[in-house]
């Protein structure tokens, strides 16, 4: 399973930290989040998605791409509060 944390800007002028982790027994590389949310996302050396650049794309589109994934891989949970964003 890979984790990051990211530092996220959104509409808002404070940043949320949110942690973003992909399940690899899950993960089939279908590539959508990496579709949706070019920065944030990449596929591993196994074409499976990895959190990537953490400053890379919005909240908005970190959700869009988690909730986008066909057999639900990516949790998003608030880094602070540890609330579950998605799924």
């Amino acid at each position: 399973m890979s984790v990051s944390t990211f530092y996220l800007r959104g509409v808002c002028t404070m940043a949320r930290k949110i942690t973003v982790s992909v399940d690899h027994d899950v993960c089939v590389g279908n590539a959508m989040c990496v579709t949706i949310a070019t920065k944030a996302f990449e596929l591993n050396d196994d074409r499976q998605a990895a959190p990537a650049n953490p400053d890379g794309d919005t909240e908005e589109l970190v959700l869009e791409a988690a909730e986008n994934c066909p057999v639900a891989a990516i949790t998003v949970t608030d880094g602070d509060t540890g609330e579950q964003l998605f799924p």
